[in-house]
């Protein structure tokens, strides 16, 4: 009985993990994708790079359930606790991937 009651409680949570962690992977394939295709991964870091640090420069009044549709993360807490529930990577790993792999 227990072990339903936990179950219960833990499956959804589960379930939206992993539902947040595709979706996030899915982030990482859109970067390379446009990195093969513009051929230019460089161009693109740049780019993220400058959203990052005018979402920093420019508060983003953003509703909570809106936030998935931004580029840039606009509800900061820079918990690692939080990482987990965001729909997408952060700016810097993004970048980190775009120059660290070879997309020609």
């Amino acid at each position: 009985m227990f072990s339903a009651l936990a179950m219960m409680i833990v499956a959804p949570l589960a379930a939206m993990l992993i539902q947040l962690a595709i979706s996030r992977s899915r982030e990482y394939e859109a970067d390379a994708s446009g990195a093969r295709i513009t051929g230019n991964p460089q161009g693109l870091a740049r780019a993220l790079s400058k959203i990052d640090k005018w979402s920093k420069r420019i508060p983003m009044q953003a509703p909570p359930c809106m936030a998935h549709m931004y580029i840039c993360q606009p509800l900061t807490s820079g918990a690692v606790f939080s990482s987990l529930f965001s729909t997408h990577p952060p700016i810097p790993k993004r970048i980190e991937r775009l120059i660290g792999r070879d997309f020609v």
